[in-house]
């Protein structure tokens, strides 16, 4: 399976902001998107923090963390990323060579699952065993 948007059209970048969202211009589908609007933007940037605080200590980019994470889903074999320019590509490359941890992983979940962001599973099925064996 291979993975279309797994920085969610930019929301997942770490370089998304409420403020961002606003100014979209009207011609950017993203302005008339739920996911960039209200409530459910405000969940998705909680989890862009919680993979902010991850590539931090790992010292790569949020960007990266969001594709390292979307691979790290049984199944995944690839993941279809779009840049507009090589300093955006030079922003998630690392997610080729970053596997996260299962705690990185949980750390993700838990945020998805506290703030409800998107919709299905929270965490790869491992990271779900692992979850259920420390309950």
């Amino acid at each position: 399976m291979i993975v279309y948007s797994p920085m969610q059209s930019g929301l997942l970048t770490g370089s998304f902001s409420m403020a961002r969202a606003a100014s979209l211009p009207a011609n950017d589908w993203r302005s008339h998107d739920g996911e960039f609007k209200g409530a459910a933007l405000q969940r998705n940037l909680r989890v862009a923090e919680a993979m902010r605080g991850i590539a931090e200590r790992r010292r790569t980019t949020t960007g990266a963390v969001a594709v390292a994470w979307t691979l790290a889903w049984p199944g995944v074999t690839g993941a279809i990323v779009g840049a507009r320019s090589a300093d955006q590509v030079d922003g998630w490359i690392d997610a080729a060579t970053l596997s996260l941890t299962p705690s990185e992983l949980e750390e993700i979940a838990a945020t998805i699952d506290r703030t409800r962001a998107g919709a299905g599973p929270s965490r790869p099925s491992s990271a779900r065993a692992t979850a259920s064996a420390a309950e």
